[in-house]
């Protein structure tokens, strides 16, 4: 296989739909056009996009659905090949952020500061009980500081960060780090500006060279 070039990737992408505070939200756009942009400007080699799912903004209501979603990304790439490596990229709005972030992690709390799409507004509740309290972490095995400095270097602001927040957002990752060690794949959560902030096409940019760098440095 070495001397075929890079081994596989294939990606399985998720965004959010709209919840409170935030009527139209920039990851279900960049996520609904991620394929047909890829495919435009040409997917790098070896890359396959397995899935775009844009998932309800809300966490033990929305579990289901997220479980189907992890589930199919393992259970396609065992079809596929056996060489194939699976990355789960999740991205999410942070409404008042003036950049991109990657996150290093995610903590195993659940605290929504307002309900969420199913009305569910927990304080203080560890996301995975048997995972322990609520200070526990997870971390991506995602080279998140080398990414983000090969980002910045093409001109993207961009940085990491150790603080995904405590809503639907953390909640999801934390549940995606967790299958991803489980299952032996990958998984990384990224942070993006409303389109007023960043435009809708530098996003779209973004999410492109995200998905190369993923390909070749994970």
């Amino acid at each position: 296989m070495g001397s075929e070039g890079p081994p596989a990737v294939t990606f399985h992408v998720t965004g959010f739909k709209k919840f409170h505070g935030v009527s139209d939200n920039p990851t279900e756009k960049i996520v609904n056009n991620l394929n047909e942009y890829m495919k435009k400007n040409g997917l790098p080699k070896g890359v396959t996009l397995g899935s775009c799912t844009i998932l309800e903004t809300a966490g033990q209501g929305a579990l289901v659905p997220l479980y189907q979603t992890l589930q199919s990304a393992v259970s396609k790439d065992t079809e596929q090949s056996n060489f194939s490596k699976v990355i789960l990229l999740h991205f999410g709005v942070n409404s008042g952020a003036t950049r991109f972030a990657i996150e290093h992690q995610a903590v195993n709390e659940a605290t929504f500061r307002c309900p969420d799409e199913m009305g569910w507004k927990p304080q203080k509740v560890p996301i995975i009980p048997a995972d322990g309290g609520i200070s526990k972490t997870r971390k991506t095995c995602v080279p998140v500081d080398e990414i983000t400095r090969s980002l910045a270097k093409m001109g993207y602001d961009v940085v990491t960060s150790d603080d995904a927040g405590r809503f639907v957002c953390n909640y999801v990752y934390y549940h995606s780090l967790r299958f991803a060690e489980q299952n032996g794949v990958k998984s990384v959560f990224v942070h993006v500006p409303l389109f007023q902030t960043i435009e809708q096409d530098i996003q779209m940019q973004f999410a492109a060279s995200l998905l190369e760098l993923l390909a070749s440095l994970c």
